[in-house]
């Protein structure tokens, strides 16, 4: 799973999208982010269809067969909108059908319909723009932010576009040699390293991971990092190794001095648990 560790695997999930608040370019990297975390039974997304507003989303409801539904503006300055989702999102909760929500949005209206939905024991993953309120990230389990997915996808793409220069590269210069002087065989994929954690982390995030560790740590100082990745969590939703530069927890730990990892073998030998222990503490 990409970022922190959560119990959210294999979940059915319920993707209720506010049309004016989420931008459609960014649908497709949205659906993969939520694809990690279970399978989005219901895919519905709200708003006037009849306004040109929204007209850019008719080519991503086909492509990842979402549901429009219609609700229109009875009265300027009034969002409509808002009301349909938190009426379909209570009798889908009713219906016993989902285990999880994913709202999209970036209104601090559905604040209250986060944590009623959390309160009937549902996960709510919300995702949004940076602008959203404070009140709606932390009424959510995990809250993921749309420029730190549309960021990821960019470097992936930018990843694979590099990847086939050089094997073309490699396959250019391959034929170029004459016959029994291969070069040498070398691996098809460049290791790459990941950015410095250091340089891009405040020190007030650093000391929020350490103070998360003091938490949970046993007496040697050592806290196990799935326990760790959870507790991050639980105290800040929209905390997200990616928006550090990194795709997991551990890399970005690795790359922070002040933190020491120790991977522990078990009985099965291939299964490894990661410990984390704060130097300074």
């Amino acid at each position: 799973m990409i970022g922190t560790s959560m119990d959210l695997n294999n979940l059915h999930l319920a993707v209720l999208i506010d049309a004016d608040n989420i931008p459609h370019s960014s649908i497709k990297g949205v659906m993969e982010e939520i694809a990690i975390y279970g399978t989005p039974t219901i895919k519905r997304i709200y708003g006037d269809w009849t306004s040109p507003n929204v007209s850019g989303w008719k080519g991503p409801l086909l492509e990842h067969a979402i549901t429009p539904i219609q609700q229109y503006g009875y009265t300027s300055g009034k969002n409509s909108t808002d009301s349909a989702m938190i009426i379909d999102a209570m009798d889908i909760l009713y219906s016993g059908k989902t285990d999880g929500f994913v709202i999209l949005s970036s209104d601090s209206d559905f604040t209250r319909l986060a944590i009623r939905l959390r309160e009937a024991g549902q996960k709510v993953i919300g995702i949004g723009e940076r602008k959203t309120p404070s009140p709606f990230i932390v009424a959510c389990d995990k809250f993921i932010y749309i420029e730190v997915i549309r960021d990821h996808q960019r470097k992936q793409e930018d990843e694979e576009r590099a990847e086939e220069r050089a094997q073309a590269q490699f396959r250019a210069k391959t034929q170029e040699k004459p016959a029994g002087k291969q070069p040498a065989k070398t691996s098809d994929k460049a290791k790459r390293p990941e950015p410095q954690g250091s340089s891009r982390m405040d020190s007030d995030s650093i000391q929020f991971i350490a103070d998360s560790i003091a938490d949970i740590a046993d007496d040697d100082g050592y806290a196990y990092l799935g326990e760790l990745g959870n507790l991050l969590l639980k105290k800040q939703p929209d905390f997200d190794p990616r928006h550090f530069g990194f795709s997991k927890l551990t890399p970005l730990l690795k790359s922070l001095p002040r933190f020491e990892i120790d991977v522990r073998q078990t009985g099965d030998v291939n299964i490894k648990h990661i410990y984390v222990r704060d130097k300074e503490a």
